[in-house]
């Protein structure tokens, strides 16, 4: 850690990095104002000034700060405790035949020194699951305690996580999505950062990067979204203090903090809803970039679809059962209200900006996507620029290589929220109208 880094606690990083997404923001008022003059004569100033707030003020901000962040981001690499606990890991399981067995294998590959208990909750598995799960039990009988509890019918995956997380005794609990493998020493890594770290550190989020990101352009898409997108913001988040949902996919949490809160609520976004009741109780949320995981991402549109609308919904739910969490004070409060803009910003990013777009290509109409817009370019280059050499250098330190996937990069990059954000803003309608809720393993 650099000796600048040092003269700053978190408090002091986070007033020197709004200080300059302020100023960003500032410059960007300045140079954007012609460019609302024009608009507001066109459609009015109250639709002008909402088309530039989404588009170009808003995503500034936000990326401004993301990247003068960055620069403290300069996070403890803990030494290993003298002893580590037993742990239980739960799985929640729905037809997941492919994956589990691989899931399973991959915990038993780790050099974790003490009990290893697998508790599977299968919800009405119709297929060969049980099956699978049993053969992993024989196969692994002197290395793991795998224990399989069956729901008669689908349930939800809260109520399924609730069933089996009576059984554990550990101190802390690992949940881990069926189709999660983890990589070398994960284990061993997210225990560290739950023990070692701050005192009221109640979950850690491990890190979940994209397994089958070679299977077609898509998957080579979301290859950069969860190692750009996703971890840069939990990585950030947890600088401040603040991580806003430590995934089912693979987190860590204190058991007696999970029973105190009577586990998970039966809802589609369960772990963020999860999270923001830990957060509540004035516990920490902490992020372990080290311990790394694989996850199989969706291979068609139509399930990419689907969880990234589950994932929408999630978040409407959390602000609903905690409505009061835009007053919290804390160190990451500018996180929520950020996550409370993005319905906003997915809406003028979808009914305005992609208009813009199909307008300024074809029909040379420059009103929305023209000069000023492009403020926005140097400072995604530059966070995406800055991304890449953190997590390259944490790559490293793992044993692990950046693929070099450019035809992916350059899709995410420019077409990424295209397909994003309809799922998006489906999830959010769904949920603001109380849509039919069902569960996936994502």
């Amino acid at each position: 850690m650099s000796s600048q880094h040092k003269l700053l606690n978190v408090k002091g990083k986070l007033i020197v990095s709004s200080i300059i997404a302020l100023t960003w923001l500032f410059l960007s008022i300045y140079i954007a104002y012609p460019w609302y003059i024009h608009l507001s004569s066109m459609i009015g100033a109250i639709p002008a000034g909402l088309c530039i707030i989404g588009l170009a003020l808003i995503p500034g901000l936000s990326n401004a700060f993301l990247v003068a962040s960055m620069v403290f981001d300069d996070r403890p690499i803990f030494d290993p405790p003298d002893v580590y606990p037993p742990i239980t890991i739960l799985i929640a399981a729905y037809n997941e035949e492919n994956c589990i067995g691989d899931t399973i294998n991959a915990i038993a590959k780790q050099h974790y020194p003490n009990k290893i208990t697998i508790y599977v909750g299968d919800d009405g598995s119709i297929d060969k699951t049980r099956e699978i799960v049993k053969e992993k039990y024989h196969q692994y009988y002197d290395k793991l305690h795998i224990q399989i509890f069956t729901a008669g019918t689908n349930q939800g995956k809260g109520n399924i996580l609730n069933h089996i997380l009576k059984h554990v005794e550990t101190e802390y609990t690992i949940t881990i999505d069926a189709d999660t493998y983890l990589f070398k020493d994960a284990l061993k890594n997210i225990v560290t950062n739950i023990i070692k770290g701050p005192p009221n550190t109640a979950a850690v989020a491990g890190s979940v990067l994209s397994r089958n990101s070679r299977k077609n352009w898509l998957t080579k898409v979301q290859e950069w979204d969860y190692y750009h997108g996703i971890a840069v913001v939990k990585r950030i988040q947890s600088l401040y203090q603040g991580t806003l949902v430590a995934q089912g996919a693979f987190s860590i949490y204190q058991t007696k903090v999970l029973k105190k809160l009577g586990g998970w609520d039966n809802t589609v976004g369960e772990d963020i809803v999860l999270t923001w009741n830990i957060r509540k109780l004035g516990y920490r949320v902490s992020y372990a970039e080290e311990a790394v995981s694989f996850t199989n991402v969706p291979e068609t549109y139509k399930a990419f679809f689907k969880q990234r609308e589950r994932w929408s919904r999630g978040l409407i739910e959390a602000f609903k059962k905690h409505p009061g969490v835009i007053f919290r004070r804390s160190l990451s409060t500018g996180f929520v209200w950020l996550n409370l803009t993005f319905p906003f910003n997915d809406t003028i990013f979808m009914f305005v900006f992609v208009p813009g777009l199909i307008a300024a290509i074809f029909f040379h109409c420059y009103l929305v996507v023209g000069l000023m817009t492009l403020i926005l370019l140097p400072m995604a280059v530059l966070m995406n620029w800055m991304i890449f050499l953190k997590h390259t250098k944490t790559f490293r330190r793992l044993g692990l290589k950046v693929r070099k996937n450019w035809i992916g990069f350059i899709l995410y990059i420019f077409f990424y929220q295209i397909i994003m954000t309809p799922a998006s803003l489906s999830g959010y309608v769904k949920e603001f109208i109380n849509f039919k809720k069902s569960w996936g393993t994502k």
